[in-house]
């Protein structure tokens, strides 16, 4: 069971490692951060298609890693 959790996280890191990757970068420098935090506030919306399934597949992938991680801990643990 604990050998098949470690499988799992790292099968969940590649994936995450391979989707932030493939995501196209926002924008460069502090000016890209200010502005892109002011779009992003007011609401403009510029995901659109492979954008948006890239943005979701990450939360996903993230959230599956953030778990395993926790599950691996605790049988690591004990």
């Amino acid at each position: 069971m604990d050998i098949l959790f470690k499988i799992l996280l790292i099968i969940a890191a590649l994936g995450l490692i391979s989707v932030v990757l493939l995501q196209k970068g926002k924008s460069a420098g502090l000016s890209g951060a200010i502005s892109g935090g002011a779009e992003h506030l007011f609401g403009k919306q510029k995901a659109r298609g492979l954008d948006l399934f890239l943005q979701r597949l990450t939360i996903g992938f993230a959230a599956g890693f953030f778990i395993l991680a926790l599950v691996v801990s605790y049988f690591v643990k004990n």
